[in-house]
């Protein structure tokens, strides 16, 4: 009752309120209220402490007292459970605070990253930008330095091509004040020797007009008499002159005879034996050759049949492609079927002539090289010479392979006003003897511009291939061939003096294919010959690492020269190269 007693008062608004027996509390009546005065102001009421007292005792009497006091009870749980949902919603009502506070730095986070990202890369582009300025700026410079150092060089050149030019004008004007003295004190020798023997050589001239007009004499008197005599003979006689009528005639028949079959015998003999005048290098077997060359006919004899792509090193896709080209031309060749035209374009220097070779002796045909370049010059006898080209090819026995290198030379089109009317002509007969297809020889056109041929060229053409600059890989199996052909081979004959430095060839020849980037198969060839070249002329004879590496840098910047060299329409023209390696 205590607990009762102390939540009773009525000054705490939270604590339950008074429940009175009202049978015995209800008659009572309420205590006065304390007195106003101010000095009962600051006195303890003990009334109030009475009253409470007296009240729990009667409450503790009353009947309900156990009612109230669960009553209480209940009141205070209810608070308690308000209290804790409270608590609970605050705790909720934070940790959602929390949640939305983690989403708002999410979103800040990532719009800070966005910032950051996009201002990396407007940072970015503007050091792309710079570096562009810069390498643009060093093009420039070196264009402008390129230019300077050129027309240096061209006024060098023109000063010492003046100099020279002044120095011959010279040496004309010297030689010529020269001869002019030298002719003059001969005419004045001449004349002296001529004065001293004026007599002695009138005397030996009379002499020989007498003996001359002597002889004459002699020589008509006699020939009068033998035609008096053979005149009389045939006029007396008319047989005998019959007879010298006939003679004469049937002489007459034989000579222009003789002169006919032998213009018909001469070509037959060139048809069939030599060749034409257009041929630099033919495999062909013919009998002149023979008699002039015996020893390359015998080696040529004897050499075998081999692969068309052995020693010839491609990339692989191009050596799968002239594989099948290969092999294609072997079975026409054994089934007598029709041969197809060719072309192969690409840089110089890519094995193009190697391999028409190879596919020659493969597929077991002969073949001729012409050059584009020797037609111009033939003037009007371009048409009979490229007449006498065909009529020499379908005379094979074999089956020729024809192969044209520079190609484009001639065969550009006629629209163009830089080609002659001679070489237009030409170009027709080539035109008029490639129509068709044919089964006695099979045409390979080899070009650097393929895009200058006529379209009637390119309408005749089955096929093209084309040959780039070869790659790291190629190089480097490039580079181990002549290594080994040049350099390793040689070093192994007693007779030859040439020795190697012991060091890893193979390294050496990756390191070399790194640094020739950009060089084509004849520049490696090339420098398999300077390295052989390096070991002969070294005092001892022997070649050692640093002599091949100095030769590849040579190699590389000669190469490089070359490149500088060439006029911007050249590099238009040899986009092949630039292509290169990217192949």
């Amino acid at each position: 009752m205590s607990w009762i007693f102390g939540m009773g008062g009525g000054n705490n608004p939270e604590s339950p309120p008074n429940f009175e027996n009202i049978d015995s509390v209800s008659d009572k009546k309420p205590s006065p209220p304390p007195s106003s005065s101010s000095g009962e102001a600051y006195k303890f009421d003990s009334s109030a402490l009475e009253r409470a007292a007296k009240a729990a005792k009667e409450l503790e009497k009353s009947k309900h007292a156990k009612e109230a006091l669960d009553l209480a009870k209940l009141q205070e749980t209810t608070k308690q459970i308000e209290y804790q949902t409270k608590i609970k919603e605050y705790e909720i009502h934070l940790e959602q605070v929390r949640v939305e506070q983690k989403r708002v730095d999410a979103e800040e986070r990532k719009k800070l990253l966005a910032e950051e990202t996009k201002q990396h890369q407007l940072r970015s582009q503007y050091q792309d930008q710079l570096a562009r300025k810069r390498y643009e700026d060093q093009l420039q410079q070196q264009r402008a330095s390129n230019e300077e150092n050129l027309r240096r060089q061209e006024e060098s050149v023109a000063k010492q091509e003046s100099m020279k030019k002044a120095t011959i004008e010279h040496e004309i004007e010297m030689k010529s004040k020269l001869d002019a003295k030298k002719s003059e004190a001969k005419a004045l020798a001449r004349a002296k020797a001529e004065r001293e023997n004026h007599d002695l050589t009138m005397e030996q001239l009379k002499l020989k007009a007498s003996e001359h007009r002597q002889t004459v004499l002699e020589s008509i008197k006699t020939a009068g008499s033998i035609f008096g005599s053979g005149a009389n003979a045939l006029l007396s006689d008319w047989d005998k002159t019959l007879m010298a009528a006939g003679g004469l005639s049937l002489l007459a028949l034989g000579i222009y005879s003789a002169k006919g079959f032998t213009g018909v015998t001469a070509k037959y003999v060139e048809s069939k034996l030599g060749k034409p005048s257009l041929v630099r290098e033919t495999s062909r077997f013919s009998l002149l050759e023979s008699v002039r060359h015996p020893i390359l006919t015998f080696k040529e004899l004897r050499t075998k049949k081999s692969s068309a792509l052995k020693d010839v090193i491609l990339p692989p896709k191009l050596e799968s492609r002239l594989g099948d080209v290969a092999i294609a031309t072997l079975n026409t060749k054994k089934n007598r079927g029709m041969y197809r035209n060719i072309l192969m374009y690409g840089p110089p220097g890519t094995g193009k002539t190697l391999f028409a070779k190879k596919l020659a002796m493969h597929s077991g045909m002969d073949y001729a090289i012409l050059t584009g370049g020797d037609v111009a010059p033939l003037g009007k006898d371009g048409v009979t010479e490229m007449h006498k080209v065909f009529d020499w090819a379908n005379n094979s026995r074999k089956g020729l392979l024809l192969f044209v290198d520079e190609a484009d030379a001639f065969l550009r089109k006629r629209s163009s006003e830089l080609i002659s009317e001679n070489l237009r002509a030409t170009l027709n007969a080539f035109l008029y003897r490639t129509g068709d297809q044919s089964n006695k020889f099979m045409l390979v056109l080899a070009s650097n511009t393929p895009e200058q041929f006529d379209w009637a060229v390119n309408d005749r053409l089955d096929e093209m291939v084309e040959f780039g600059l070869p790659g790291k890989e190629e190089r480097e199996r490039l580079i181990m061939l002549y290594f080994d052909k040049y350099v390793l081979t040689p070093a192994t004959q007693s007779k030859v003096k040439l020795n190697i430095e012991k060091f890893d060839y193979s390294a050496l020849c990756k390191q070399m294919a790194e640094m020739t980037e950009g060089m084509s198969g004849r520049e490696i060839a090339k420098l398999g010959v300077a390295w052989q070249a390096a070991g002969y002329t070294s005092e001892d004879g022997l070649l050692t690492k640093e002599m091949i590496l100095n030769r590849c840098e040579d190699a590389i910047k000669q190469h490089k020269q070359k490149m500088e060299w060439m006029s911007e329409k050249e590099k238009n023209d040899s986009r092949y190269t630039r292509q290169s390696s990217i192949h």
